[in-house]
């Protein structure tokens, strides 16, 4: 099965397809948020909002090892996720979609490892599927490549953050990313994230930053957004095993 995971201002995309049935599932990392069952291009998807109902949890809280362990458990090997950013560079604007080709890592205190009992090296040279990437950068306009900066938040950063993320070669600064995608990637599936910008970063936009500029963004996107994902859905083969998921063959010591 494919699995989606919403973000910040993607519950369009649940809006636009009839739900299957509805889930919730305990793992021994608590329970997951309501995963539902959609038909998307004639394949069952399991479509998980990130921040659960209403958008009530912050980046910080969100138990990403249930979510991500409880996908597992339904079977999904191959997960596209959105992730709400802010531009590092001028000529990525608010509306555009960025499809993200690595990260760096600044978030602190989240469980981010499947294993606290052994030691597993996983390998995270390339923490993106290259295969959904390609179904993604295929399918619309967007922007196909850029490093994803992650931060803790639920703050914003500051002038200072925003220039020593340009600095190191950022493109896009976000608070959701990790450790969503190393747990998706211990757990062995395929996953890609869709980023759409829904503001420029500090500093780089003209105005102080509100909530509200993001949301617009977002419902602007919306449309897009979802053609995007359901035209990538399509030309993915769940069949298919790519280094994905074998990533532990050497891993584990």
């Amino acid at each position: 099965m494919i699995g989606l995971i919403g973000g910040t201002g993607t519950k369009s995309i649940l809006d636009n397809y009839d739900t299957i049935e509805t889930k919730t599932i305990d793992t021994k990392y608590g329970k997951s948020l309501e995963i539902s069952i959609i038909e998307v291009e004639s394949k069952k998807v399991a479509y998980m909002p990130r921040h659960s109902k209403g958008h009530s949890v912050p980046p910080h809280k969100i138990n990403y090892r249930a979510n991500i362990e409880a996908l597992d458990m339904l079977g999904v090997n191959k997960v596209f996720a959105t992730n709400a950013v802010g531009s590092l560079d001028t000529n990525i604007k608010p509306g555009d979609i960025l499809i993200a080709d690595n990260f760096i890592d600044f978030t602190h205190g989240r469980n981010n490892t499947f294993f606290d009992e052994e030691v597993v090296h996983i390998d995270a040279t390339k923490p993106f599927c290259d295969d959904l990437r390609s179904n993604l950068t295929s399918s619309g306009d967007v922007h196909p490549y850029g490093v994803y900066i992650s931060t803790q938040g639920p703050r914003f950063e500051t002038k200072a953050e925003i220039d020593f993320y340009r600095l190191i070669g950022g493109k896009v600064v976000g608070m959701t990313l990790t450790p969503e995608v190393i747990l998706a990637r211990e757990k062995q599936m395929c996953y890609a994230s869709v980023c759409v910008i829904s503001n420029y970063a500090a500093s780089i936009s003209p105005t102080k930053l509100t909530i509200s500029e993001v949301s617009e963004a977002m419902d602007e996107a919306s449309e897009r957004l979802i053609n995007l994902i359901a035209s990538a859905i399509k030309k993915t083969d769940t069949d298919y095993v790519c280094e994905c998921q074998s990533i532990l063959d050497d891993a584990i010591i």
